[in-house]
């Protein structure tokens, strides 16, 4: 009894910052969301030389098709982030940041990284919710005309934007033998696995967020590091990326799991 009563607390605190932060969510969302682009593709402009000597050198392709790389790459991500918050052609912009995943994912050999492939993979996860935000706010113009099983691609795409993202979390497990690290790994699994299945996502999601975002802001301090260091650019990296998730579950938090999730199947119980 006691422990209902915690959950049901919980979500009632959970409901009411939803209430609050209703008008405003989805736009922090979506500005954590593109950090990590914004951050990267700010960084290719500034790191202009470094980055296309490092694509020239790594696979000897000469200048032409680094600086090919490199502009793309600086292009491709502030303009898709500049249509996204502008909510402009966001579904194109979302298709073009996949390709830039997928392009930065074998120009810098993450492939081989599992650390670093999970966190883009979760990244995809976020922009995947992003199309189906956006799928939503497209159906909205059309309201009350009857359409057959519409809502379909975008419940499995919050179906595979939940999954993609618990892989950040993935990262973060410490296997040692610690009390801490053991009681941290048992509930962020718990946490990772709610989100996945869609039970209490609302809720649980908004518990990673904050768990997330204390961890980002006490190892990624980026800030407390100088700039001339190699360390300043690698926790930079990490910090960006993993706003970047939280967006993501914010945007879970705002839309809800969708209806491939035990939280919509219990309402036909």
């Amino acid at each position: 009894m006691a422990q209902n009563d915690l959950m049901s607390n919980a979500e009632d605190v959970a409901d009411q910052f939803l209430r609050v932060t209703k008008q405003y969510l989805p736009h922090i969302a979506r500005l954590c969301l593109i950090s990590t682009f914004l951050e990267d593709g700010i960084r290719m402009w500034f790191q202009w030389s470094e980055q296309k000597e490092y694509i020239e050198t790594t696979w000897g392709c000469g200048v032409f098709l680094a600086t090919l790389f490199v502009l793309i790459n600086l292009l491709g991500q502030l303009g898709g982030c500049i249509l996204i918050l502008s909510r402009n052609f966001v579904q194109y912009a979302c298709f073009g940041l996949f390709g830039l995943i997928a392009l930065q994912t074998v120009a810098y050999s993450i492939l081989w990284d599992p650390k670093f492939l999970m966190r883009n993979l979760a990244l995809g996860g976020g922009l995947l919710l992003l199309l189906a935000e956006s799928r939503s706010e497209g159906r909205s113009m059309f309201a009350g005309v009857p359409t057959m099983r519409e809502s379909s691609p975008k419940q499995y795409m919050q179906l595979g934007g939940r999954v993609l993202l618990v892989l950040m979390f993935m990262t973060l497990l410490h296997f040692d033998t610690s009390f801490l690290s053991i009681l941290q790994n048992l509930v962020g699994t718990a946490l990772i696995v709610l989100v996945a299945i869609g039970f209490k996502t609302k809720l649980a999601a908004l518990t990673l967020v904050i768990w997330l975002l204390a961890i980002n802001v006490y190892f990624n301090a980026f800030w407390t590091i100088p700039a001339y260091k190699p360390m300043h650019d690698f926790l930079k990296y990490d910090f960006f990326q993993t706003t970047s998730v939280i967006g993501g579950l914010l945007l879970v938090v705002a839309l809800g799991p969708g209806g491939v999730s035990m939280d919509e199947k219990k309402k036909d119980w």
